[in-house]
């Protein structure tokens, strides 16, 4: 189907044969138009005026559909400028899955990269022992990382480590992380896991490389080995855009 019949009055006329809500018909004609590519990632829609006319559809109607849209992550609205056609997730994982970032850049046939922003090795604090579950506790090894898929920074990595798991190794060894503690016999089995939603931060939006009108998705996780052990808390700040995450929820009977 050509833009020029996307535009015409065949458009209307499928719409309206259909029996379903409007809404629900505009919103799976404007995903049609999408996938075929009639409207390009980052492209902007005809206006809502326009949209409307074309489909045979109330501007309320349309609105509805544009609205379920941009919860999905299909579309963007700008405002006063517009609506957009939003890029699609370079990414996507159920989040039951624990994976370390590097694999799920290699699962995207990609190149992962890391860019080193600072390493430090702190006292450890009350915290930090309550976390890792070690009273003597003496010392963390912080990083602060960007992680790339073919040279686009995708992730920000904020982590937490035992430091006597590192302190023979360079610090630039470490790619990933995952594969390097299990390399020194911590392989990690399981992950506790707190997802926040988060706007756009100034400092950390930007070194992301995000447009303005994208958000942050922060995993919080305490990583455990085999030995039921905690030996990696991190913070990672993933692009909504590039990341989409899903879960399998199983009904519980009553």
């Amino acid at each position: 189907m050509t833009k020029q019949h996307r535009n015409g009055e065949g458009v209307a006329n499928l719409i309206k044969a259909d029996q379903r809500p409007l809404y629900l018909q505009v919103i799976e004609r404007l995903k049609d138009d999408i996938d075929n590519n009639l409207y390009a990632e980052g492209e902007k829609l005809p206006s809502e005026f326009e949209l409307s006319k074309n489909l045979g559809v109330s501007r309320a109607t349309l609105r509805e559909a544009l609205r379920v849209l941009e919860e999905d992550g299909v579309v963007i609205r700008r405002h006063g400028v517009g609506t957009f056609v939003h890029s699609k997730p370079l990414f996507s994982a159920g989040i039951e899955e624990l994976q370390s970032v590097t694999d799920m850049i290699f699962k995207a046939k990609m190149a992962p990269g890391t860019i080193y922003l600072s390493s430090a090795v702190h006292e450890a604090t009350e915290e930090d022992c309550y976390q890792f579950k070690e009273e003597e506790l003496k010392e963390i090894l912080a990083l602060k990382r960007i992680r790339t898929a073919d040279g686009v920074p995708v992730v920000y990595c904020l982590d937490r480590i035992p430091y006597r798991f590192v302190e023979n190794h360079s610090i630039h060894e470490i790619k990933s992380i995952f594969h390097f503690l299990e390399d020194v016999g911590h392989t990690i089995t399981y992950a506790v896991t707190h997802i926040e939603p988060i706007g756009y931060d100034n400092e950390i939006s930007e070194m992301l490389e995000c447009d303005p009108e994208s958000t942050l998705l922060l995993l919080k996780q305490m990583h455990y080995d085999e030995n039921e052990q905690p030996v990696l808390y991190s913070y990672n700040y993933f692009r909504a855009d590039k990341f989409k995450f899903h879960v399998v929820r199983t009904r519980v009977k009553a």
